[in-house]
């Protein structure tokens, strides 16, 4: 019978062949297809435009018209159509006879059903009640990612990212809604698989701790900004908390393979003079001492420490499952980044391993993570930046002789002199002569296990054990012939080793049923957490190349102990009205027995409004909720943990006790305060949930307040009334409020074309409100942040934004010329004193915008990822501290280039508190440029993918300096941030 069937199918085929040559060749697509036509609607009966109708497993396909027809050619070898629209459920129809087919495609609540991860368990994004966003890794940043914070940098309402500089062993300040202490922690807390991690640093990578993760094993992101969805994390939360979700096993072999391999470019840097401005400058108003000083090269020192980077990151993951039931995950990474200053590398090795194993008919869930990671350190002397851009631009780098290793020193080594006042040494000099390593090891690991119970489904108990170790140390070698440590004979320090552990066991209980003879929904979670964490570090001294003690560091052994208690209701009435209510009760061991306790409880609303029967069937709207939340989350880290109780420890240099001949370390009571508590921050949110044509377009708004109280800040102490001139104790009030809004568009969705666009925006304001440990008293200012030759720029005052710039007002002449020294008078006393200082500026921005877009035209995409800053002031301390002819007689040995500004101002002396120095922080920044083409499967076993990325594209900016994105907005000698352009190869298996 196949015989038979195969021979009629060869006579068919030759007599339509022989008529193909007669009637042209549509008649042979005739032949070995045949055209089916129908119309797809909705499930009201409408009809669907733009539907894709496509021959499954095949690239063949066509979409609706106006009037939901679509008509397609079905070759001969397949019988199956794939019917899909964006919000709708595919369906997949067998073609077995006939020519016709009408089809009804219905609504997907995909997107409403997607489940979220928050506080101790998961949530579908439709019974939310809090302000939570979700970014998965489809949609992260893309590009050398040295960090996991940078993949969801501009992505989120609320939350702003900003690297510490370029290098690529810096980290980044991360703030979800501004921050909400002085000077307590304002870091979020960020939770790995459900470990709350460790913050803060280590010896060896003090700026970066979160980058021992690697990006390349993370699923998702989820960030909790509102107390209702932060308050089950209690003293923790009140800066926001971060869920990172990694990747886990599959069913089927899955391997994938990414190499990354870029090159970094500097883009700018410190604007001074060149050597043929600087010539000019010192020969008409140098002195003959300076002008001798001149030389006749033309250096650019720069071009001298800066270079081209290149940088590679590379992972293998292999996803499977041992049994039908035992998912598995390994991945492998290896990350190596030189920096655009010379001599400065990060390099890192990662691993993974995932086991989710379910037993018992899926009634015991277990999760077993294991991540590990080793990174090995080189950090550049980043004093080079600063003197790169002060050295004598009319000499070479080298002397020709032997003397400092064969740099040109503005030092006599035939007389030994010694370091003087204003010398700047060879930047080249001080980048080679500088070795500095670290070598930093961590382990993040989680048992993790759900058992639902087998009498009750409904009640299900979870136990969580975490441990996160890491441990750092390093060494700092400089010879005695360099310039930099010359009056001490070099230096060979070696620090550490420093470790930190952090022990967790969570236990809790999850009920949840659906009652729905009276249609309602509950879910209720009862647990305990104990949390320990360590840090201890051996005692450790400086010495010199010939083995002299230069300075000394006390070991420590730091330890404390977090206890909780807490409970959550989720209850939703009708599929319409939620409710959630949180209590959580923390026990600090930093707090004294009187003080350790307190309770922070939260509640939240949340109306669908789209369920209504007066907007149920409105068919534009796909979803519409109203949330209102209010909540009390605390604050206890960036306190040390033992302020509250008297001790002592080794004193500083320069601070020894002469006993005979020899100087001794001493140890000198702290500062303590022994009714020190917890600082408490109230919030409340109200927030909209919507989505227009099918959630084509859709978004969330919000606003936001929160009001701190009990501050932990640091502020002066009345002469002997403490052990030392500030400390830190709970003093004032803070609020700070702010609008996010939130917007994403499928803007174009069919068989070859896809566009979709996500856009979000930020207006935050924060004020301090009390400043006072007496409440009315009048309390004086308090200078903070960094100074600039010994002048604080920057203050905390009541009715101002934290960090307010305090300056003078510049006084301008009638050609727009600053007038040095001349400042106006602003209390009209014909004086000019410190009382004329006032509040310039913020350096928190007013307003954040971003903007990403993906278009996907068949197998290209093109994408793009930007960001905006409005209302930063930022201080150019590159252009002040070099911005004055005084700078030139420093010293005797050597003379120092100016700033370009110099050439507008002409100052004679530093103004180091002048306005005329700020400027306008706004920026409009291109993060990211990717274009991909996926040349789906080149052979039966292998898929490719090919992207190429440009990242720090560039920057719109009416600021001079080098970067206007400043965290704390003075820029002083910043390691630029360099523009990067990759190629990433991915292959699936």
């Amino acid at each position: 019978m196949k015989n038979c069937n195969y021979y009629k199918k060869l006579i068919s085929f030759r007599y339509i062949l022989a008529l193909a040559l007669l009637l042209m060749a549509p008649l042979v697509v005739a032949a070995q297809s045949k055209t089916v036509t129908g119309t797809v609607i909705d499930e009201t009966g409408e009809p669907i435009i733009g539907a894709v109708v496509k021959v499954s497993e095949t690239t063949l396909g066509t979409t609706t018209d106006f009037d939901g027809r679509y008509s397609i050619n079905l070759p001969e070898d397949k019988n199956q159509l794939e019917y899909s629209y964006l919000g709708y459920e595919t369906q997949i129809v067998t073609v077995s006879s006939g020519k016709t087919f009408n089809i009804t495609l219905q609504p997907k609540e995909q997107l409403m059903n997607e489940v979220i991860v928050i506080g101790y368990g998961t949530q579908q994004k439709k019974d939310l009640t809090g302000s939570i966003t979700s970014v998965s890794s489809k949609d992260f940043n893309q590009g050398l990612i040295n960090s996991p914070e940078q993949l969801i940098n501009g992505k989120v309402a609320g939350v702003q990212i900003v690297s510490s500089s370029g290098s690529p062993t810096s980290g980044s300040t991360i703030r979800i809604r501004g921050g909400a202490s002085l000077n307590a922690s304002n870091d979020p807390l960020i939770v790995l698989d459900g470990v709350p991690l460790e913050t803060g640093g280590i010896s060896g990578n003090s700026g970066n701790f979160l980058s021992m993760i690697n990006p390349a094993d993370i699923e998702n992101m989820t960030i909790l900004k509102d107390a209702s969805s932060t308050a089950i994390y209690g003293s923790r939360a009140s800066n926001g908390v971060i869920m990172i979700t990694t990747k886990k096993g599959s069913k089927g072999l899955k391997i994938d393979v990414s190499t990354t391999h870029s090159v970094q470019q500097l883009i700018k840097y410190s604007s001074t003079l060149n050597a043929d401005e600087y010539r000019s400058v010192i020969n008409s108003i140098g002195t003959d001492a300076q002008k001798a000083l001149l030389g006749n090269q033309n250096t650019t020192w720069n071009d001298e420490i800066f270079q081209l980077a290149y940088g590679t990151d590379n992972n293998v993951s292999v996803s499977t499952s041992i049994t039908k039931n035992m998912p598995i995950r390994l991945s492998a990474g290896y990350y190596n980044q030189n920096g655009i200053l010379q001599t400065d590398n990060a390099e890192r090795f990662t691993g993974s391993i995932t086991l989710s194993p379910s037993l018992f008919n899926d009634h015991l869930k277990i999760n077993v993570n294991a991540k590990g990671s080793v990174n090995n350190n080189r950090f550049a002397n980043t004093g080079a930046i600063y003197n790169a851009a002060a050295y004598n631009p009319t000499i070479g780098v080298y002397s020709g002789n032997n003397d400092f290793g064969g740099y040109n020193e503005p030092l006599e080594p035939s007389k030994g002199t010694p370091s003087i006042a204003g010398q700047v040494v060879n930047p080249v000099g001080l980048l080679k002569q500088y070795d500095s390593k670290s070598d930093v090891k961590r382990f993040v690991g989680n048992f993790d296990a759900d058992y639902k119970f087998h009498f009750l489904p409904e009640l299900r108990a979870h136990m969580v054990l975490g441990y996160d170790y890491a441990k750092g140390k390093g060494n700092i070698s400089v010879p005695a012939e360099a310039a930099q440590y010359y009056t001490t004979g070099g230096r060979n320090y070696g620090y550490g080793p420093q470790e930190k552990d952090n022990q967790l066991f969570t236990f809790y209980l999850n009920y949840a049923k659906d009652l729905k003879d009276i249609k309602s929904k509950i879910d209720f979670t009862a647990g305990y957490d104990y949390q320990k964490w360590k840090s201890r570090s051996e005692f450790y001294q400086e010495v010199n190349v010939a083995g002299e003690i230069q300075s000394a560091v006390a070991a420590t052994d730091n330890r404390h102990t977090l206890l909780s208690y807490y409970g959550r209701l989720n209850y939703t009435f009708d599929s319409r009205y939620l409710l959630t209510a949180t209590v959580r009760q923390d026990g600090s061991s930093r707090f004294s027995k009187d003080n350790r306790w307190s309770t922070f409880p939260s509640v939240a609303l949340a109306w669908r409004i789209k369920e209504e029967n007066f907007l149920k069937n409105a068919d534009a709207l796909s979803n519409l909720k109203l949330r209102l939340s209010y909540g009390i989350t605390g604050q206890q880290d960036g306190v040390d943990d033992y302020s509250y109780i008297p001790r002592y420890t080794i004193s500083q240099d320069g601070a020894q006790y002469l006993f005979g001949d020899k100087y001794y370390y001493t140890y000198r009571p702290e500062a303590y305060v022994p009714d020190l508590k917890w600082e408490s921050t109230q919030s409340y949110n109200i927030g909209l949930d919507f989505g227009l044509f099918n959630n084509k377009l859709s978004g969330e708004i919000d606003y936001y307040t929160r009001k701190t109280k009990d501050l932990l800040a640091t502020v002066p102490s009345p002469a002997g009334a403490n052990f030392d001139k500030n400390v830190t104790t709970n003093i004032g009030n803070m609020k700070s409020e702010g609008i996010e809004l939130t917007l994403n568009g499928v803007l174009i969705d069919s068989k070859d074309w896809g566009w979709n666009v996500a856009y979000n925006m930020t207006w935050q304001k924060m004020k301090i409100t009390n400043l006072s440990l007496v409440k009315g008293a009048k309390t004086p200012i308090t200078y903070v942040g960094a100074t600039s030759g010994g002048n604080y720029l920057q203050i905390m005052k009541e009715g101002y934004t934290p960090y307010t710039f305090y300056l003078y007002k510049q006084v301008y002449d009638d050609n727009g010329k600053p007038i040095e020294g001349k400042y106006e008078d602003l209390h009209k006393d014909e004086l000019t004193n410190s009382d004329d200082r006032y509040a310039a500026g913020s350096p928190i921005p007013d307003f954040l915008f971003g903007m990403n877009s993906q278009l996907r035209y068949k197998k290209w995409s093109l994408g793009f990822s930007l960001r905006a800053s409005v209302g930063a002031k930022v201080f150019n301390n590159n252009a002040m501290k070099l911005g004055a002819s005084e700078v030139l007689s420093w010293n005797t040995a050597q003379i120092n280039n100016l700033s370009k500004s110099y050439l507008e101002t002409g100052f004679k002396n530093l103004q180091y508190l002048s306005d005329y120095y700020l400027e306008s922080g706004d920026f409009l920044k291109m993060d990211n440029i990717s274009l991909g083409y996926n040349f789906g499967k080149i052979s039966p076993w292998c898929s490719l993918n090919i992207t190429g990325m440009v990242q720090n594209a560039f920057t719109i900016t009416g600021y001079s300096g080098v970067d206007p994105e400043i965290y704390q907005g003075i820029e002083s000698s910043f390691y630029p941030r360099a523009r990067v352009y990759s190629i990433n190869v991915g292959l699936q298996f």
